[in-house]
């Protein structure tokens, strides 16, 4: 494990500490850092955090999956989300679930354990940031709730494309480009559909022209979906 300092790695993250206070805290608020594979992952352990906040990404991406009866659904996460992945493993659930860890691409972690609660006590900004961090995780799970909601996938997938694209995409000439290798499996998780009909799917919104593979990704044409925006605003009216 190699140490790191956080809030050069998350700037948004350093911006929540006063400007006065912040070349102090950027040069207290270190924390080890751990690599992963891409593959499944089995987590990091509550023993290694102890007591502390839990496991910071500061770069690739990963998706949680959870599964009921043979179905699954699929969370995406990346830069800046917080996880405790082993949080909640060890209730007994209603329903017996499964859940597993996929990295996506290789993904580094920051530990942030009992020392790093400490230091980062010193800066109450910092939990707020995180907090709010976690809310906003919450709101994006609510609007992906309302978009597996929809009846026809193709509406879905489209919608979850775009959702996808507000954190993620980047703005080209010929469209928003969405830089995830996601596979139709995956995608299929994500929309909670099966795999075939996320290949029919995609080939159907590929005839309108409205999403097209891409080189490391997908390009997403035309605007987002008006079932979209109106979900969206939604859930931002009530979090």
């Amino acid at each position: 494990m190699t140490l790191c300092h956080i809030l050069r790695e998350d700037p948004d993250l350093a911006e929540a500490v006063p400007a006065v206070l912040r070349p102090r805290a950027t040069e207290q608020c270190v924390a080890r850092t751990v690599q992963v594979r891409t593959g499944r992952w089995s987590g990091v352990g509550e023993d290694v955090i102890g007591t502390g906040i839990g496991l910071l990404v500061l770069d690739g991406r990963l998706l949680r999956r959870v599964g009921v009866e043979g179905r699954f659904g699929a969370e995406l996460l990346g830069e800046g989300d917080l996880l405790r992945p082993w949080q909640g493993e060890d209730a007994s659930p209603t329903l017996a679930r499964t859940t597993g860890w996929r990295v996506l691409e290789p993904t580094r972690l920051a530990l942030l354990d009992d020392a790093v609660a400490r230091r980062f006590a010193e800066y109450p900004e910092l939990t707020g940031r995180l907090v709010a961090r976690a809310l906003e995780r919450a709101r994006h799970l609510a609007v992906s709730m309302a978009i597996i909601h929809q009846a026809r996938v193709n509406i879905r997938l489209h919608m979850m494309l775009w959702h996808l694209a507000d954190r993620w995409g980047r703005v080209r000439s010929e469209g928003v480009f969405l830089p995830l290798t996601l596979t139709h499996s995956l995608l299929a998780d994500i929309v909670a559909a099966r795999r075939p009909t996320v290949t029919s799917a995609l080939t159907e919104l590929a005839r309108q022209d409205l999403v097209r593979p891409f080189p490391g990704g997908w390009l997403l044409l035309g605007e987002p979906p008006g079932e979209l925006l109106a979900v969206q605003e939604v859930g931002v009216a009530e979090g």
